[in-house]
């Protein structure tokens, strides 16, 4: 399967990349923001949806490290996330955009267990793009409806 790149410029784009990103994993020390250029960078383990939801049952899965690139970062805030514990790990659930004063506002990153990223932007400017092959996974994430 060919790598991913898509870039987010408003809500209905960080919709499409949140669904490509649900269940991605990463630890603590993948989150890298850089406020002197207004960017924070993320090193995810993606798991590859978009194969998983042909409506076919697979023996095994995939996942692809994938990097997600936010621009136009004005402050970065953490909720249950201590830098000083670099390997735990996290699971993205959710993205979300809520409205400023447009097109600012606040990108959520919604992690289990009560943990979430707070990005107060600029306007939405973010990038996913898939950075090598995959590997085979035999776990599929599972959610209740």
């Amino acid at each position: 399967m060919d790598t991913l790149k898509l870039i987010a410029l408003d809500e209905e784009d960080l919709q499409i990349l949140s669904a490509h990103l649900q269940d991605s994993v990463l630890k603590i020390a993948d989150i890298d923001y850089l406020p002197g250029e207004s960017r924070l960078v993320l090193a995810v383990n993606r798991f590859v949806w978009e194969l998983a939801a042909d409506g076919k049952r697979h023996r095994s899965f995939e996942r692809r490290r994938t990097a997600l690139h936010f621009a136009r970062v004005k402050s970065l805030k953490a909720t249950g996330i201590d830098r000083r514990f670099k390997d735990d790990v996290l699971s993205l659930l959710v993205i979300r955009f809520i409205v400023g004063d447009a097109p600012s506002g606040v990108i959520e990153l919604t992690f289990a267990a009560n943990r979430a990223l707070r990005l107060e932007v600029e306007a939405i400017e973010a990038q996913l793009t898939d950075l090598g092959p995959a590997w085979e996974t035999d776990f599929k994430p599972e959610h209740e409806a």
